[in-house]
């Protein structure tokens, strides 16, 4: 008896977890909606959530065209974190180095990520 209810248990939690699975796939394409967890994935979220200031260096090359606003976006969704050079520790803002490519060449942007806004302070 206790085998028998045990199967329509399991029979009706594995439908449940396949609606469950397709339904918050759907939601979560629909909304652009995406679900960070790991360290990486979630600072990079937080620094796109924010305006973004550029320093003296970078307004000067973004000026004169040497670099594009598009590439910095790359960094921000695609970049890795290192977390053991960056200063995670300072008050009120952290500052974060962004690995990344630029023409299948390995560059690195420093970024100081604070309460109100992200300032990109070098690309290197």
């Amino acid at each position: 008896m206790f085998i028998k209810r045990l199967g329509y248990f399991m029979v009706g939690l594995s439908i449940g977890i396949v609606f469950l699975t397709f339904f918050l796939k759907k939601k979560s394409d629909e909304t652009g909606v995406s679900f960070c967890y790991f360290p990486n994935c979630r600072v990079l979220k937080d620094l796109r959530s924010k305006p973004i200031a550029y320093s003296d260096g970078i307004s000067e090359m973004l000026k004169n065209k040497e670099l594009d606003t598009l590439v910095i976006n790359s960094f921000f969704s695609e970049g890795e974190i290192n977390f053991s050079d960056s200063d995670t520790k300072s008050k009120p803002c952290k500052t974060y180095l962004i690995e990344g490519e630029i023409d299948q060449k390995t560059a690195t942007m420093e970024v100081k990520n604070c309460p109100n806004k992200v300032t990109v302070l070098s690309l290197k």
